[in-house]
């Protein structure tokens, strides 16, 4: 292959999931249906949230900011994905590739650290529950919302940045359905040193870190829940609890055998097909998940639906 310096004429070339022509429409009108119903589902969400007053809390603060960036961190892949495979064009530019990658990153990281916000409300409600609402206030809110915006950003674009100093090849196949950070580098042509060590301290820094303080919050409700002498009073404590260490647990859990799968496996295709669990899946089944065990949220939503009724 030829080395290219210049990224003036550079594109790369898609593979997607399957190079089979014959599965093509499945797979377009199968991403179609799932990136529909998570829009629609994480936007049910923030509309339930947004209307409801009893819902202007914290805990749902920090959900309908994931919603939203669930809602961003799918559209950053999958449209590019359907358009390539309604057009039976393959191809995405050097430029697109690279926003691809950064906006990407930036929803991902941003999924870590409000998930690792909301063990920390959780974390609060139960184990202070008397001081929460002097803890937990509007101005730490949007701090803590604030700082994960700036924190993923900042990956996002040092991640960027770092791509952008790597030299790529003609007729570069990416085996995979969007531009996929840890792929892409390894395809460069110049040294990836930099790049590599990169990703993997701040991939430590950043996702091990919110992991840890899920993990240290989760430890300290558990031991509260004990404490509680009432079998009542310890189902309610856990039951708020429930949704958000679901969501958890998949992102987490999808994470690690996407790792995993990278790791004990040379099929790329497979580790992109392992990789619609957190790209895809996750962001779907969240709302879903939010909405059946928590009564708050159907509450919400059944309210709205019958002032809608009513109206019309």
């Amino acid at each position: 292959m030829k080395q290219q310096n210049g990224t003036q004429n550079l594109q790369f070339l898609l593979l997607g999931l399957s190079e089979n022509t014959e599965l093509q429409p499945l797979i377009y009108w199968l991403f179609l249906s799932m990136y529909l119903v998570t829009v629609w589902g994480n936007l049910i969400i923030i509309l339930a949230t947004v209307s409801d007053f009893h819902l202007h809390t914290p805990m749902y603060f920090f959900l309908c900011n994931l919603s939203f960036v669930d809602i961003c961190l799918t559209s950053s892949t999958i449209p590019k994905m359907l358009v390539n495979v309604h057009v039976h064009h393959k191809a995405i530019s050097y430029e697109g590739c690279i926003m691809q990658i950064y906006f990407f990153t930036l929803f991902v990281g941003l999924d870590n650290f409000l998930l690792a916000v909301m063990a920390y409300d959780r974390f609060v409600a139960i184990c202070h529950p008397l001081r929460y609402t002097s803890i937990m206030t509007p101005q730490l809110c949007m701090s803590l919302i604030l700082v994960s915006w700036i924190t993923s950003s900042l990956n996002s674009s040092l991640q960027s940045f770092l791509v952008m100093q790597l030299s790529f090849c003609t007729d570069v196949e990416i085996p995979h359905f969007f531009c996929e950070l840890s792929m892409l580098v390894h395809l460069a042509c110049s040294d990836t040193f930099l790049s590599d060590m990169a990703m993997n301290v701040l991939a430590a820094l950043l996702g091990g870190g919110c992991l840890i303080g899920i993990l240290y919050s989760y430890s300290k409700i558990v031991s509260s829940i004990r404490a509680i002498s009432s079998a009542k009073g310890k189902y309610k404590a856990f039951s708020t609890c429930v949704s958000h260490l679901s969501v958890v647990s998949l992102f987490y859990c999808t994470l690690l055998g996407v790792y995993l799968s990278s790791a004990m496996t040379q099929n790329s295709h497979s580790t992109a097909i392992a990789s619609l669990m957190y790209t895809v899946i996750t962001p779907m089944l969240n709302p879903f998940i939010y909405s059946l065990r928590n009564n708050d949220i159907k509450r919400a939503l059944k309210k709205n639906f019958v002032k809608e009724k009513l109206e019309n």
